[in-house]
């Protein structure tokens, strides 16, 4: 099956291009509920981020490295959510693309640049805490504003290098039969018939290994060596710095557990994909057909992570929680109650009538 498994929305193509031995027909509910499921992520994303990368922002006096990395997390959600109306319309008319190649270009590759930039960010995250815990002597000479600026750099400037591909490939092919245009990635100009199938293997491989194994290893490693720090000197009668380390901790760790609960499903059927691509795996129609299945909706719940993040941080962090009523109660103390501009209409009444 020909799968564009640089992307999450491109099963289609392949459906269009497996053998023909294999009868494939796509749940009619799909067009329906997953266009449903992008826009209430899209809602959930936009307004949740959009208030993370506030709080963030308006706490520059008392920001940690955390929040930094928190920030630009929630910056990588917020830039792929607003893509999402465009993936859901593609859905909704049966994996047609009415707006051009470049969107399309442009579209995906936020898509990658996103699930790139997220995990990065959390292994940053990962890394700091282990510093902060293991190394807690001599964190502070590594953990400058500096070396976190030289950081943020280089986690934006790796997605992007990893997520060009894309960029480059990604394209509208056009289907004279059924008048659909897709959104799908186009080999042509640097692979032949027999040599595609390695790069799109390739490619799945390579974005599977940095963007999800690599980091979830590295993350692994650094939370073993915080769990037997914090066995190991952590006690029942902890000081106020020690509790805070343990809550941020925690809070780190749910994200992290949560997005590899996310993007596992994804990762395993693109993965399996790959495997079928090279023949390391029968390429059986009842596989074909399974990952056809299924592709949609892990796509989904990989797409889930993104508007998940700041609800995590409103139940784990007290920290976060009281910022954002602060901002609440800020926006209230602004607003004049009915009584207080009642009350001013009298005064100002009982002022006029002095004055007649």
């Amino acid at each position: 099956m020909d799968n564009s498994t640089d992307d999450y929305t491109d099963y289609y193509y392949e459906m269009e291009n497996m053998n023909n031995s294999c009868e494939y027909e796509e749940l009619p509910v799909s067009y329906t509920l997953i266009p449903i499921l992008y826009m209430l992520i899209f809602i959930l994303g936009l307004s949740g981020n959009g208030v993370v990368i506030f709080i963030v922002w308006k706490a520059e006096s008392k920001r940690r490295a955390a929040d930094v990395y928190i920030g630009n997390l929630a910056l990588a959600d917020l830039t792929f959510v607003v893509t999402l109306p465009l993936w859901a319309v593609y859905t909704a008319l049966g994996y047609h693309w009415p707006f051009g190649v470049v969107l399309c270009k442009l579209s995906s590759y936020v898509v990658m640049l996103n699930m790139f930039a997220s995990v990065f960010c959390l292994t940053c995250l990962s890394l700091d805490r282990y510093m902060a815990i293991v190394r807690s002597l001599s964190s502070s000479q590594l953990r400058t504003r500096g070396r976190l600026r030289a950081s943020l750099v280089a986690i934006w400037c790796l997605s992007g290098a990893l997520a060009s591909p894309t960029l480059l490939f990604r394209t509208t092919l056009h289907d004279k039969a059924s008048n659909q245009t897709t959104c799908a990635m186009d080999f042509s100009l640097v692979a032949t018939n027999q040599t595609e199938r390695f790069w799109i293997a390739g490619l799945g491989i390579s974005s599977t290994a940095f963007g999800f194994l690599i980091p979830l290893l590295a993350m692994m490693v650094c939370y073993g060596f915080i769990g037997c720090t914090v066995t190991r000197h952590f006690n029942k009668n902890l000081r106020k710095e020690d509790q805070r380390k343990r809550r941020l901790l925690k809070i780190i760790t749910t994200l992290v557990v949560v997005f590899a609960a996310c993007w596992m499903p994804f990762h395993l059927f693109k993965s399996m994909d790959a495997l079928s691509y090279l023949g390391i795996i029968p390429d059986s129609c009842s596989l074909l057909n399974f990952l056809l299945y299924a592709h949609p909706y892990a796509t989904c719940l990989a797409y889930l992570n993104s508007c998940l993040n700041p609800f995590l941080y409103a139940f784990f962090d007290l920290r976060f929680r009281s910022q954002f009523l602060c901002l609440l109660n800020l926006k209230k103390a602004l607003q004049p109650s009915p009584a207080s501009s009642l009350s001013s209409q009298k005064t100002e009444a009982q002022s006029l009538a002095t004055k007649v």
